[in-house]
């Protein structure tokens, strides 16, 4: 029997692939950087070519570590891809070339059109139809934006020219060799196209947004078939058996397969999703509604609280600010000083996420004095973290009763400071699973369950345990006074 699963975790700054065996533990891993694009305030950008070959060389990585320990490539079992989702790519079906570059999730430059669109009162249609709320975080705006900006995509696309795909789709229809144009469900659901209760392309959406249907991918399971890789770029032809977006995959990844199990995902941005179900949940409170996974013809349904600076925020006081040498140093700078010193960080780089709802707001550092110094802000920027995290739950614990213990992953979930503040500015405790390595894991379980590797989820839940529990150990009285002048840094931050 084949002893692997090899996941590949394309993120929003770096690409890897992970080698994952029979116990679902983590044999090796391979991660590579690719350039961020800021064309202009509050735009960014990927190049889709970048995105692949980051992509392959981590693959490539794997491939030759199994050589080196004397084993082969046939030994690898199926693959499961996650992705960042919503980022948008547009490419010539014939030539592989891209029209533009892809339009990140995080990009904000078609906030103009969705104000419009809002003011057109389609806050509703929207939102019945894919749970979504009207915001350039997704993909539907940014497909408009390619085809009134870019010379000739529009009528290339009417001539069915062109494909669109979110990056799972362009890594698997490369990885086929060009012959498997897909997407998943999880994927489908955070373009702001899909109608998460037909489970189709919306016609009426598509019309309104002058979007050819012919462009579009199938939307398939998220564990299935997603075709073979091309030999000729890997050296062997392996089933794709899973897909899906990479927050999905995390829920998937925490076993969190019980209506009311939560996830909160600690990445570039912050991701908290709930499993609801069957029961596609509308909230009153700024949450997405969205799709969990789909599983033999049959979909589950989240709910969805966004941060859209979360580890970013890390990543910034390291490369713009030049303020730390490494993320990882950041937990003993914090605890250098006893507290924040009244020292605020909103990191709204692109706009605030749930519940606000805001793509004017933008970043401020606010409460400085001349005793603050480098800790202070070190502190506030892991602090902001939390803190926008507990926006999100709130909003969730009041869209539903039925918020249960937390699980933790994500790189920025490893700062132990960070998730102790992060229990203690909640009042809940946290779980840490001994492999935070849940995206990558979601992906490979998914492929596995389909490729015959684990046979039920009951097996996947027996080789998940968890590591270490966070406890809240700060007072009421301490924590709403930190939680005022977190609403009040907030409110600084808004453009109004």
């Amino acid at each position: 029997m084949k002893k692997y699963i090899l996941s590949l975790d394309q993120g929003t700054t770096s690409s890897r692939a992970v080698l994952f065996d029979r116990n679902g533990a983590k044999v090796f891993s391979a991660q590579y950087e690719f350039p961020q694009i800021f064309p202009k305030a509050g735009w960014v950008e990927h190049d889709p070519k970048d995105i692949l070959d980051s992509q392959l060389r981590a693959v490539n990585d794997c491939i030759a570590y199994l050589t080196a320990n004397g084993e082969d490539i046939s030994e690898i079992a199926a693959i499961g891809v996650t992705n960042q989702r919503e980022t948008t790519m547009i490419w010539d079906k014939n030539t592989g070339e891209p029209v533009y570059n892809a339009i990140v999730w995080q990009c904000r430059r078609t906030a103009g059109t969705c104000s419009r669109f809002a003011g057109q009162g389609l806050e509703k249609f929207f939102r019945s139809k894919t749970g979504l709320l009207i915001d350039p975080y997704f993909s539907a705006t940014k497909i408009k934006w390619i085809f009134d900006n870019v010379d000739g995509v529009r009528e290339k696309a009417q001539r069915g020219e062109l494909l669109f795909g979110t990056v799972d789709t362009w890594l698997i229809w490369n990885l086929t060799g060009r012959k498997v144009h897909a997407t998943d469900y999880t994927n489908a659901s955070r373009t702001m196209l899909f109608n998460i209760h037909t489970l189709q392309w919306d016609k009426e959406i598509l019309g309104l947004l002058g979007i050819p249907e012919n462009i579009l991918p199938d939307v398939r399971d998220s564990s299935g078939d997603f075709g073979i890789t091309d030999k000729s770029l890997i050296g062997a032809e392996i089933p794709i058996c899973g897909c899906a977006g990479d927050q999905q995959a995390a829920l998937f990844g925490q076993c969190c397969f019980l209506k009311g199990d939560v996830k909160n995902t600690y990445g570039t941005g912050g991701f908290l999703l709930m499993n609801t179900g069957d029961e596609c949940v509308e909230s009153a409170n700024g949450l997405l509604t969205t799709i969990a996974w789909g599983m033999g013809g049959k979909v589950t349904y989240a709910l969805e609280g966004s941060v859209f600076v979360s580890g970013a925020v890390i990543k910034w006081l390291r490369d713009e600010l030049c303020m730390i040498s490494t993320a990882e140093e950041t937990a003993a700078i914090a605890e250098s000083v006893p507290d924040n010193g009244g020292v605020y960080f909103v990191p709204a780089f692109v706009g605030l996420g749930t519940p606000y709802w805001d793509s004017d707001a933008r970043g401020v550092i606010c409460g400085l004095t001349r005793g603050s110094g480098r800790a202070h802000i070190v502190r506030a920027a892991l602090e902001a973290i939390a803190y926008q995290t507990a926006d999100v739950i709130k909003a969730m614990e009041e869209d539903t009763s039925a918020l249960g213990l937390i699980k933790v992953d994500g790189g920025a979930s490893q700062n132990d400071f960070l998730m102790q503040f992060q229990a203690d500015i909640l009042g809940r405790s946290m779980i840490r699973p001994r492999n935070i390595e849940s995206t990558a894991a979601g992906a490979a379980f998914l492929a596995g369950l389909h490729c015959g590797m684990w046979q039920t989820r009951e097996d996947l839940n027996r080789i998940s345990q968890k590591f270490r529990e966070f406890i809240p150990a700060m007072t009421d009285d301490k924590r709403k006074e930190l939680i005022g002048g977190w609403k009040k840094a907030v409110g600084r931050s808004v453009m109004k």
